[in-house]
């Protein structure tokens, strides 16, 4: 399973200023925040984010576990030279002090500790001798030791690289990195820098990347700076409205029954919707005034009701966290995750429907600072076994940013793998293309059956269709089976 947090709710330039226009118009403003400077050369305790700090207590809690361990593969179409590889990524490393981050208990408090040095071997394993037929499935093998096998917090480093050597003419490349150090938007930083220095190192060049400004270290201290007193006393009182009263458990109907236990493995169905009907969705949110997150997530709302005859719904949605340019270049664990809650009571129509999500997604994005671990602390949901606090799906969108990827000249595509556990009963990401959009609905195995979760996807884009066609149907007469 991908862990759901890599997925962002991405926005491009235009994206923003369309979200500031919205914003105004609700009488919001665009977060404002004080900038993020470079931490003085004198300070030894550097803490954990709030973010970081959930992960480091769930890791001591059940330590060894491969929920927020992200994988990536990456398919390059030519070969590749290990001991260049080897040396692109230690300069990345050096670039970036997360990578070279270790964690601690000191005195009671855990710390993040950062080495001078935190040297990695890439493993390389050339499968040519094998018969090709053989050669798959031996990967296979080794990509899942990589992925499941632990990593120690203590120690690092907290990443892992694996060169497979497929044929003369293709290699896979596999990252393994633990989510404490990283997210779904490092994952481009990661392998747009990493080509770089690659190409740099193979052509006897320079080191080509201009210095950082900032490190994720800089961000945690400006973030346990800044988020407290009336900044932190206004965002908490606006998500404790909105979660207010005994928050409803989603009630899906599920094939099995729900074992107590949340570390569940998971599985996934890929789709891909149209760019025909990309486009009448992106035609029903301007005529809305919404974007195209905003469209999709609505949608998966009506699926929801439709299986559990709720209209008190709450959906997580990660957000990149990312306010300020400097932000954007530094590899670490920014992503923050929101609550969508919508009320779909009094059978509205579609259309209605999206006006009630883009008043929730303005508000939520007024409001995307607290920490999600925060919150959780401040409101004390009541916990169910089997089931996680707060919410049980998540929602993203993002757009899709290896695609330009190469290494040397050499093309290369994505691969989409999991680390096979499901924190969460559902999971819905959607990856934009400039052609299409690819779907994922991610499902806790131990719940559902894939014949189940396939026929959710097939309703789920029998509803996007419909409401292209109708918007102004109210919810309990939108088809969920083709014509």
């Amino acid at each position: 399973m991908r862990d759901s947090t890599e997925d962002l709710f991405d926005l491009s330039d235009d994206k923003l200023a369309l979200l500031d226009l919205l914003l105004e118009e609700e009488g919001l403003e665009a977060p404002v925040v004080p900038r993020i400077l470079p931490r003085p050369t004198d300070i030894d305790a550097l803490p954990l984010s709030y973010a970081q700090q959930r992960l480091w207590f769930l890791e001591e809690l059940t330590p060894g576990t491969a929920t927020y361990h992200i994988p990536l593969i990456m398919r390059v179409h030519g070969a590749i030279d290990p001991a260049v590889l080897e040396r692109a990524l230690g300069l990345l490393m050096q670039r970036h002090e997360i990578l070279r981050t270790t964690f601690a208990g000191i005195n009671g408090s855990s710390q993040q500790v950062i080495h001078e040095q935190l040297p990695l071997a890439i493993v390389h394993t050339d499968l040519r001798e094998l018969p090709w037929a053989e050669r798959g499935a031996a990967a296979l093998i080794e990509v899942r030791e990589a992925i499941q096998r632990p990593f120690n917090l203590h120690t690092g480093p907290l990443l892992r690289m694996h060169l497979l050597q497929m044929a003369d003419d293709e290699t896979l490349l596999v990252l393994v990195i633990h989510h404490i150090v990283f997210d779904g938007w490092s994952m481009g930083v990661f392998f747009q820098e990493l080509s770089q220095l690659y190409t740099a190192v193979a052509q006897n060049q320079p080191n080509p990347l201009p210095p950082l400004a900032l490190q994720y270290a800089d961000f945690t201290l400006w973030q346990r700076d800044w988020l407290q007193g009336e900044v932190l006393a206004e965002q908490m009182a606006y998500w404790k409205e909105q979660l207010n009263g005994r928050l409803p458990i989603l009630q899906l109907p599920t094939d099995y029954q729900r074992p107590t236990d949340l570390n569940a493995a998971g599985a996934s169905v890929s789709f891909t919707l149209s760019g025909e009907l990309v486009d009448g969705l992106r035609q029903v949110s301007q005529d809305a005034g919404c974007t195209l997150f905003m469209t999709l997530l609505a949608a998966y709302k009506l699926l929801l009701y439709r299986y559990s005859h709720q209209t008190d719904l709450l959906v997580g949605v990660p957000i990149a966290n990312r306010n300020q340019a400097e932000l954007e270049t530094i590899i670490g664990f920014f992503v923050n995750t929101i609550v969508m809650r919508t009320d779909l009571s009094g059978s509205p129509t579609f259309r209605e429907l999206l006006e009630r999500v883009r008043t929730v997604a303005l508000g939520a994005y007024d409001h995307q600072d607290l920490p999600f671990e925060q919150l959780v602390a401040e409101i004390q949901p009541t916990r169910a076994a089997g089931y996680s606090p707060v919410f049980q799906v998540m929602f993203s969108l993002e757009d899709e940013g290896l695609g330009s990827a190469e290494f040397v000249g050499l093309p290369v595509e994505m691969i989409e793998v999991g680390n096979g556990m499901a924190p969460f009963d559902l999971i819905l990401s959607f990856v934009a293309t400039p052609k299409e959009i690819k779907g994922v609905l991610e499902y806790r195995a131990d719940l559902f059956a894939e014949a189940t979760v396939r026929r959710m996807v097939d309703h789920l884009q029998n509803i996007l269709t419909a409401v292209t066609v109708d918007a102004e149907r109210p919810l309990p007469q939108i088809p969920l089976l083709s014509p």
